[in-house]
């Protein structure tokens, strides 16, 4: 098998959001195709986009109506095939969004549930004839949802819902849910696209027969959709959104020795969450420790790193005290805050727009293993809208120039499917493509030159990563060494300069070699002591294999 996601950049994105090509104030597929050539040129090599499937958009286009069809506001089946054939062209890869833990309750399948209990479609849902002992309990969304179970008159029963109450949750203990399932995978696999991003794995295949607290999951399941992925396209791939415990990681991979895999990606939600914690702290101590503790994957196996993806920042996982740090730094205000657990902001503003953290930041991210996901926006440092409700803060229309509404749509103002951001110090005439393109200091620019140097960093994607306990605390130093060479990375999160000894045996491998930086550090290699700038970071290549 082709193993191309260990060293790829993905992009994700909301066609929706990206750019209008009729006026209608929507984004759509054909101007998402319109914009292959600036992803191209960007040095992403995959796309994510959020879901194209027909919905009401209440949760963003998560609350699908029809998983085999595309929104109509977003183009056609005939859109989707041309936006395939223009990014192979371009060697660029899709994937999709597959949400199938829920659907929208207009989705005809509930509505056919509903009103009638003999229904085929009835057992597709989980319900319940009395009240639910645990109906108050397990939201998602805690603070705007205060239930999981929800009375339906017509059904006269009640039906869960862990998310959203317009998003009832299917009952995938059901063997026709799963081979339904599985169809769906086929029938866009046959169109051409490179695999899926699972939305919230570990309720996909949590039992229904149980109350969620002691629900049981089925991984099995999971080795299902894989054999689906494997005979109808080798190389497509899985991502999992799965935040769970250490201890449960390794069973969304599978087996070690490949006889049962299951997923190939994961998110790296605990590598976030430390991240966000040494940043805040501007100690790496969070960054070593996670780093030695995360488990040792199966060779098939891969890490999705983030910094920003389309909800909040999760905080989750992290001690209250932690939380509490983060959320200090980094989103002091309640409307900053989401759940009780996040933070619905975009990092550029988190970081109060300093270039030299936000670049430290995202040198971090793309250094880490595994393989970087970056979301629409963020390479020009764009921000959020806290008017706006929940997550949709952070999902604004993208700022392509200081033309109205941004160059994302011709449409009236009024008409357009989330307002531009067009106060504040990240408003489009301040913060767009076209001035950024323009200047060869911008983020956009850095952006481009760091995203085709990691490409060339094959250590990185596929190699062993090793932390080096050398220089003060507020320094990371680790090593990426793989079939290519190896890579020492050091990374100052603090804003006074310092200087650290690169280990003996290292530098007797080969000459050492700048490959990238904040700025331009002389002849420093040669010498016993190598500086690091106040957040300050440099890529240093210690070998090369052919």
């Amino acid at each position: 098998m082709d193993r191309w996601y260990r060293n790829s950049v993905i992009y994700s994105l909301d066609a929706g959001l990206f750019q209008d090509s009729n006026g209608d104030g929507h984004g759509d597929i054909p101007g998402l195709t319109s914009r292959l050539d600036y992803l191209s040129r960007l040095g992403v090599n995959t796309i994510w986009l959020n879901p194209i499937h027909p919905s009401p958009r209440r949760d963003g286009g998560y609350d699908i109506t029809d998983h085999y069809g595309v929104d109509p506001r977003l183009g056609t089946l005939g859109d989707l095939a041309e936006l395939l054939d223009n990014a192979d062209e371009r060697g660029l890869r899709i994937m999709l969004d597959l949400v199938l833990n829920h659907t929208s309750d207009k989705h005809p399948w509930f509505q056919h549930a509903r009103a009638d209990r003999d229904s085929p479609f009835r057992d597709w849902y989980v319900w319940s004839d009395t009240e639910p002992a645990d109906r108050w309990n397990g939201q998602v969304f805690p603070g705007v949802e205060s239930e999981t179970w929800t009375y339906d008159e017509t059904a006269e029963a009640w039906f869960r819902h862990r998310f959203y109450t317009f998003e009832p949750d299917l009952n995938t203990d059901n063997p026709a849910v799963r081979a339904e399932i599985r169809k769906i995978l086929e029938f866009w696999l046959r169109l051409g696209v490179a695999g899926f991003r699972v939305d919230a794995a570990p309720m996909l295949i949590e039992s229904r027969a149980t109350g969620y607290a002691r629900a049981t999951r089925d991984y099995a399941f999971l080795r299902e959709l894989r054999e689906t992925l494997s005979w109808r396209r080798g190389d497509a791939v899985l991502l999992a959104e799965a935040n769970v415990g250490d201890g449960e990681l390794l069973e969304y991979f599978g087996e070690a020795d490949g006889s049962a895999t299951r997923l190939m990606m994961v998110f790296a939600f605990r590598l976030n969450q430390s991240i966000m914690l040494s940043l805040a702290r501007q100690d790496a101590t969070p960054i070593k420790a996670t780093l030695r503790e995360l488990p040792d994957l199966p060779r098939h196996a891969q890490w999705a790193t983030f910094l920003r993806n389309h909800d909040e920042v999760d905080l989750e996982r992290l001690t209250p005290s932690e939380r509490r740090e983060v959320m200090a730094q980094f989103g002091p205000e309640e409307g900053m805050q989401l759940y009780h657990r996040g933070l619905r902001r975009r990092l550029a503003p988190m970081l109060h727009g300093d270039r030299r953290r936000l670049e430290l930041a995202y040198s971090l991210q793309f250094t880490m293993p595994g393989t970087p996901v970056i979301r629409y926006g963020d390479e020009i440092g764009m921000g959020e809208d806290l008017s706006l409700p929940e997550r949709t803060a952070i999902r604004t229309p993208m700022q392509w120039s200081a033309t109205a509404n941004a160059g994302f749509s011709d449409a009236p103002a009024a008409d357009l499917l989330t307002p531009v951001i067009s106060a504040g110090d990240y408003r489009a005439d301040l913060v767009n493509v076209t001035d950024q393109r323009l200047d060869p200091n911008s983020l956009l620019v850095w952006f481009e030159r760091m995203l085709h140097t990691l490409r060339e960093c094959e250590e990185i994607g596929g190699g062993t990563d090793d932390v080096l306990e050398i220089g003060p605390p507020h320094l990371l130093a680790h090593t990426a060494t793989g079939s290519s060479g190896c890579m020492i990375f050091l990374h100052n999160l603090a804003p006074a300069p310092c200087r650290v000894a690169l280990p003996a045996h290292l530098r007797r491998e080969a000459a050492p070699l700048n490959v990238a930086a904040d700025s331009a550090y002389g002849e420093d290699l040669k010498r016993d002591a190598v500086e690091v700038d106040g957040y300050g970071y440099r890529w240093i290549r210690l070998s090369r294999r052919p």
